[in-house]
């Protein structure tokens, strides 16, 4: 390997370590505030219930050890923890080193900043932001899915799951921010018709993209689709205005059709025998073509 190149991966993922560590920063930051910003925040109506952000805490587990409260809120960080190590091996090397590149410092840099506007109610400017880091999310997202099939556990775990939740959980924050940037305070505002439109406007587009994440594949995101129907049974729970309470529901139980479509494929693709194959696994038996 080339000098420049090894020091390039080298940085690259120092890097990557330092932006994860600045990203859990962000979230305990939000949390463990005097203001906690799940409680205290504009409450819109789509607003979800405050379990809702549990997708943070499987995509940090460190912040379940700094913040004792938070325990329900830290899944995408715990995977991504799973994904840094993941970088200092072959397989995680190829895709994460190789593949996504910078993309995962710049989606943290982006996230932090976006959870920074978030918290201090900023909500226009963090809109902007939510906008931001769902394209380069997305950018992740299509580079891992079309260009590197899972080979093994490790990338299904460690990659593909991770960006996953989090591809579908920014396409929920996008939404939510909207709203808190232009929408009415559900305090002390009631729902006015063209609230209940753009309400059910919302919620129509996540569980269509839920149905659309179902329909990629057989088995289709199940992560991605999980983390939208996990959200509209908690934007379910949160909304006591009857028309927003019950649309809710009808869209959740929608997308739960949607996850269950997801289990029901993967389930097809592992008793057919599919199984992951190592990249030298793929290559013919025979010469020739």
């Amino acid at each position: 390997m080339p000098e420049g190149s090894w020091i390039n991966e080298t940085l690259l993922k120092l890097v990557n370590i330092v932006v994860y560590f600045g990203f859990l920063g962000s979230n305990i930051y939000t949390i463990a505030a005097p203001h906690d910003i799940y409680y205290s925040g504009k409450e819109t109506y789509i607003t979800p219930a405050p379990w809702a952000f549990l997708i943070w805490y499987v995509i940090h587990p460190l912040s379940v050890a700094a913040v004792s409260h938070s325990s329900d809120r830290t899944l995408i960080h715990l995977l991504l923890l799973g994904t840094i190590v993941y970088q200092f091996t072959t397989a995680g090397k190829r895709v994460i080193i190789d593949g996504i590149s910078w993309r995962f410092a710049l989606l943290g840099l982006l996230n932090s900043i976006y959870v920074h506007l978030w918290a201090s109610h900023h909500y226009i400017v963090a809109f902007i932001f939510a906008l931001f880091v769902s394209s380069t999310v997305t950018h992740i997202y299509y580079v891992v899915k079309k260009y590197h099939v899972p080979s093994n556990m490790g990338d299904e775990i460690f990659v593909h799951l991770p960006f996953s939740l989090w591809h579908g959980w920014t396409t929920v924050l996008v939404i939510l921010t909207a709203f808190e940037a232009f929408g009415v305070n559900a305090i002390i505002e009631p729902a006015g018709v063209w609230t209940k439109v753009f309400v059910f406007l919302a919620l129509f587009f996540l569980e269509g993209t839920a149905a659309a994440y179902a329909f990629t594949s057989i088995e289709g995101d199940l992560p991605a689709s999980i983390a939208i129907m996990w959200s509209l049974f908690a934007i379910f729970a949160e909304q006591q205005e009857s028309f927003v309470h019950w649309a809710s529901l009808v869209f959740a139980i929608l997308s739960a059709f949607c996850v269950v479509k997801g289990i029901w494929g993967m389930y097809r693709r592992f008793t057919r025998g599919v199984v992951l194959l190592e990249d030298e696994e793929r290559g013919p038996l025979l010469g020739g073509r």
